[in-house]
């Protein structure tokens, strides 16, 4: 489990001590806490682990939802036959055109190229074992995934 260390934004209404830190639900609470510097019993600084509070926990769910919507217009895109299955595996690990460019070697200009689907046929296996490796996945499954 990660832990980050930030001073926690807890709300205004409520104070920093131990006893008063947020250990709301959040998708990550099982991943990472947040380090918090609170107050303890006589007043002093100290540090605590909080999973978060409702506010951050709103947000996170609503980053993940744009991104499950995102994911999910990138798999329709490739069904319909717009985008290669490598538009679709970016969009699933969560990368742009640079990030996968940097990953595998190619210039973004040839990447954005490699997600048409008439160019993505004609890839060599050596150039989608790249794709495959960068979105950890085997040939196989890049090469049959239809949407």
């Amino acid at each position: 489990m990660k832990t980050t260390a930030a001073v926690c934004d807890v709300p205004k209404t409520r104070e920093t001590k131990k006893e008063n830190l947020p250990q709301d639900k959040s998708a990550l609470e099982h991943v990472t806490r947040e380090l918090c510097y609170v107050k303890d019993e006589t007043g002093k600084y100290t540090t605590d682990l909080s999973t978060g509070w409702d506010v951050k926990k709103d947000a996170l769910d609503n980053a993940w939802s744009d991104i499950k919507e995102r994911v999910e217009e990138a798999r329709q895109a490739v069904q319909n036959g717009k985008k290669s299955p490598v538009y679709y595996f970016m969009e699933l690990k969560l990368m742009d055109v640079f990030v996968l460019s940097k990953y595998t070697g190619f210039w973004k200009m040839t990447v954005k190229r490699h997600m048409k689907p008439a160019v993505f046929q004609s890839l060599s296996e050596a150039k989608l074992s790249i794709y495959a490796k960068a979105f950890e996945i085997t040939v196989l499954e890049l090469k049959d995934f239809k949407g």
